[in-house]
């Protein structure tokens, strides 16, 4: 088997034509590089140098495996290089992300990972936190953009993303039912929110069950835009993230119900193995927690400057009366 030390003994030798030449270059003694260019003969089975020759020549097959050596050791510190610089990769990099992100800002944030890193080429997988938490133990993934809480922390790292505010959504056809209904709005249609296994679909439950309902009637959808479409055809009231659904809360196609407590936020973190190259992992992790507060704060100035006063449901709350005197 080729050696890296016997085929730099073997360059150094053709280039300065000289074993003690290579010897000083290489920090070592002369004989060393006379047993090591030896080793090399015998593994390849040929001679390779003329030693009778001032300065020491290839043989013919020498100066053909000349060439292929040089290559070999090219490569080699080439493939050294990418250790130089902790925060530059350039093989695919394997990417997860949950559907809300697809839908808000990723689309900014690659355009910024793929100017950072131009040699960069990304495989993206969109799916729902569990399941991308499952591919990244695998290592079938090697970032995510998704929730956290899946994992042994102590094999991950994570940088926290700005959380998205939820609300509730239907569709203008039930307006005028739930806002003439009062306390019962909660029970007279179903709920559209994120899979069984999801984190939103068991805080909605937990949400549900502090108002009252024990066991309200939840569909289960996979996909975001799945549940905005079906919100905006009249089958459920839609827990929605807010940012998301602006442009159809702004046109009418939904109207946002008030709520007597606000729905839990989504948390999202970048999450990645800490075994796996951790300075670019977290460079990508601050790249992308850069770009989830901008589009945050376009959001919150979008909702600053844009008339949603016509597009709120209002249920009606019970009165209290004074005690007879």
């Amino acid at each position: 088997m080729l050696d890296f030390k016997e085929l730099e003994a073997f360059v150094w030798a053709v280039r300065l034509g000289s074993f003690r030449k290579a010897a000083d270059r290489l920090h070592l003694t002369q004989p060393s590089i006379s047993e090591r260019i030896l080793r090399l003969e015998t593994t390849v089975g040929e001679t390779l140098l003329e030693r009778s020759a001032r300065p020491i020549q290839p043989t013919m097959r020498g100066r053909e495996f000349f060439l292929h050596a040089e290559g070999l050791l090219r490569q080699r510190d080439e493939a050294l290089r990418l250790f130089d610089d902790k925060e530059t990769f350039s093989a695919p990099l394997r990417l997860g992300v949950i559907e809300t992100i697809a839908h808000s800002w990723l689309t900014e944030f690659m355009r910024d990972l793929t100017q950072r890193y131009p040699q960069l080429t990304i495989e993206l997988s969109v799916d729902y936190s569990p399941a991308l938490n499952q591919r990244l133990a695998r290592n079938d993934l090697d970032i995510l953009l998704a929730m956290n809480g899946y994992l042994d922390p102590e094999r991950i790292d994570q940088v926290p993303l700005s959380p998205y505010e939820m609300g509730m959504f239907v569709s203008p056809d039930h307006v005028e039912m739930l806002a003439s209904c009062g306390e019962e709005w909660l029970t007279r249609l179903p709920f559209i929110s994120f899979g069984k296994k999801a984190r939103p679909y068991e805080e909605l439950l937990a949400y549900l069950a502090m108002q009252g309902v024990e066991s309200p009637r939840i569909h289960s959808v996979s996909t975001l835009m799945t549940i905005v479409r079906m919100t905006m055809e009249g089958l459920g009231i839609g827990a929605l993230p807010t940012a998301t659904v602006l442009d159809e809360w702004r046109c009418g196609k939904l109207y946002r119900i008030e709520l007597p407590l606000p729905l839990p936020e989504m948390h999202y973190d970048v999450i990645w193995r800490s075994a796996n190259h951790p300075r670019f992992c977290r460079s990508v992790g601050l790249l992308a927690q850069q770009c989830a507060q901008r589009y945050a704060q376009s959001r919150i100035a979008t909702m600053a400057q844009s008339d949603f006063s016509g597009r709120w449901v209002r249920p009606r709350r019970p009165t209290t009366h004074p005690l007879a005197t």
